[in-house]
């Protein structure tokens, strides 16, 4: 009687289960099996999905006044989605009328602020509902214990990250913080980043802010994302300084009790 063939475990099955990432798929002929196939068109079509996704303004407002957060709404010189996402340019400005409301607001708190939060849709408003008002939470406690004052956080529609230094500019901040959605992935639609700049002005470019990315909850944790800005904002306000010559050298939280423990990996 012949032996029984042996059976052989696939290799990359325990770790296809530790990674969103798409790996050995298979294959069916020269192509990919069906449901990979169709695995990849439905991630497609949600980070598609979350690009055109518009950002209730009004919701989000009402919720972070629910918090206790004062609001600001303010658009780009983008009038609408088609003409943000072929025109850069004008997702880096603020129109007409936004800047005068910054302007007349400036003129009644003349002493400024030290940090202006300003939230705007990038290219996922699904991250902006999903991750914005919990992460601005934890910004807003760590803060309260440092004594820092805090604008009122700007709701931006059609905006890119340059824009927040004009925001920062007019209002008279030491530093700002944009977070708007991150250009989708195929395994996340839903990735928010934050971009910080010491002493915002326009014409900043991107060597001078620090960006904080993937904060979502299969990614970076609010309560990380916040620890590691608040170094900065420290760092910064002590060196005068933000973008390239200022590291990102925070202790990692421990996951446990939450307190620092480690270093930057990327420097031990």
């Amino acid at each position: 009687m012949p032996d029984k063939p042996t059976t052989i475990a696939n290799p990359w099955a325990h770790l296809r289960q530790l990674t969103p990432a798409r790996i050995a798929l298979g294959r069916a002929g020269a192509s990919l099996p069906t449901d990979a196939q169709l695995d990849f068109q439905f991630a497609h079509a949600q980070a598609r999905d979350a690009v055109h996704l518009t950002l209730d303004i009004d919701a989000l407002a009402k919720q972070l006044q629910a918090k206790g957060f004062s609001t600001l709404h303010l658009h780009s010189a983008a009038a609408d989605r088609g003409l943000y996402l072929q025109r850069p340019d004008l997702g880096r400005k603020l129109d007409e009328a936004s800047a005068e409301r910054l302007t007349e607001h400036a003129e009644q708190h003349a002493a400024g602020y030290d940090l202006i939060i300003v939230i705007a849709d990038g290219l996922s408003a699904l991250a902006v509902q999903r991750h914005a008002l919990p992460l601005l939470q934890r910004i807003a406690e760590q803060m309260h214990q440092d004594g820092w004052s805090l604008g009122p956080i700007c709701l931006v529609q059609q905006g890119r990250v340059a824009l927040g230094d004009e925001v920062g500019q007019r209002l008279q901040a030491r530093m700002v913080v944009m977070l708007l959605g991150e250009r989708p992935g195929l395994s996340s639609p839903d990735s928010l980043g934050l971009y910080f700049t010491y002493a915002p002005k326009v014409g900043r470019t991107d060597a001078d802010r620090n960006c904080i990315s993937n904060i979502r909850l299969e990614g970076l944790s609010y309560n990380l994302a916040a620890h590691r800005l608040l170094h900065l904002m420290r760092e910064a306000c002590r060196r005068q300084l933000s973008g390239v010559t200022l590291k990102d050298e925070a202790e990692m939280l421990s996951l446990d009790d939450g307190s620092p423990n480690v270093g930057n990996f990327l420097l031990g």
